[in-house]
């Protein structure tokens, strides 16, 4: 369970980074990392509430 809430963590700093990088600094291909960075996020998510459930059940 760390080790997925770490992974969370550094994709959504990841996200952060990127998406600064297109809003502040005009980069395009900064978007296009972000883009793949929530659907990275998205799979974390995903995972985290399939272990919390079954942790929760135990």
């Amino acid at each position: 369970m760390k080790d997925l809430l770490v992974k969370i963590n550094a994709e959504i700093e990841t996200f952060k980074v990127e998406s600064e990088s297109l809003t502040e600094k005009g980069i395009k291909a900064a978007g296009a990392r972000a883009r793949k960075s929530t659907l990275e996020i998205e799979k974390l998510l995903k995972e985290f509430r399939k272990v919390s459930i079954e942790e929760s059940k135990k």
